[in-house]
């Protein structure tokens, strides 16, 4: 197929207006529904004005604005020009962990929303995955226990494997989305869970814990691994409070100015 026709497939003519924004959205449409496709080379510049009956400035304007949403890139060279850029897994997590960051979210807010997402995730996490996989999250969840219980526990590996057990959890319920929501808020926020580890008064609770939901996941119980999780939060509710204050907990906003060394 010459580029000739595929520009006629792809783009009309723009009215008077906003017209940038009218190339933008026809472009973008282009894309979603995969006329365009990853990797795909869109119509030259001169191509381009006379598909949309406009101006050199109002393509390239169009062009930025769709580069600035990360999807194309401009190429330079003997096959340079603007490419559908293809979208990774870590670019969706870090641009929705930026997102997070940007925007305050209160303690309490994200501890709701880490709740009822662990929920969802476990039930198809025990109802999707291998034995295998199971099996190895008990494994780390041992493993996270016992770096728990030494006299002086090396916090930096617990919230390096916690942040671990985790994404394998969200893995294992075989949708994506959790994944990719889950790798954004082990980046973008805390849900305030490493003040488990760091309260020695928490902490043996928090590592039975985890112990005792991936147990529950590897033997196939729902109901058991689902009490876990709610012991979990409801714990973590009660050391947040402990720490800043009942009022503190539900209104005051959090970034997570310790990322490396927080569980999300």
């Amino acid at each position: 197929m010459s580029e000739e026709k595929s520009i006629k497939q792809l783009f009309i003519p723009v009215s008077i207006g906003r017209i940038s924004e009218e190339v933008v959205l026809q472009i973008e449409a282009a894309i979603f529904d995969g006329r365009l496709k990853p990797g795909e080379r869109l119509p030259s510049e001169r191509e381009m004005q006379t598909q949309f009956g406009t101006g050199r400035g109002v393509i390239r304007e169009a062009v930025k604005i769709l580069k600035q949403k990360g999807l194309l890139e401009v190429r330079k060279g003997v096959k340079g020009g603007a490419y559908v850029k293809h979208l990774e897994v870590s670019n969706i997590s870090e641009s929705l962990a930026l997102f997070l960051k940007q925007n305050q979210v209160s303690p309490e807010t994200l501890i709701e929303f880490r709740e009822s997402m662990d929920r969802t995730i476990t039930t198809l996490a025990i109802a999707r995955s291998t034995a295998e996989e199971k099996e190895e999250l008990l494994k780390e969840a041992l493993r996270f226990e016992a770096i728990l219980r030494e006299p002086e526990p090396d916090l930096e590996a617990t919230a390096e494997l916690d942040r671990k057990l985790n994404i394998m959890l969200a893995c294992m319920a075989g949708n994506d989305l959790f994944e990719w929501v889950m790798r954004a808020l082990q980046m973008g926020l805390s849900s305030h869970d490493f003040t488990l580890y760091e309260n020695a008064s928490y902490r043996d609770k928090a590592a039975t814990n985890w112990r005792e939901t991936a147990r529950a996941v590897a033997e196939g119980e729902p109901m058991k691994a689902l009490s876990f999780i709610g012991l979990h939060y409801a714990l973590l509710r009660q050391c947040v409070e402990e720490m800043n204050g009942d009022a503190a907990s539900k209104n005051a906003p959090f970034l997570d100015e310790n990322t490396e060394e927080e569980r999300s």
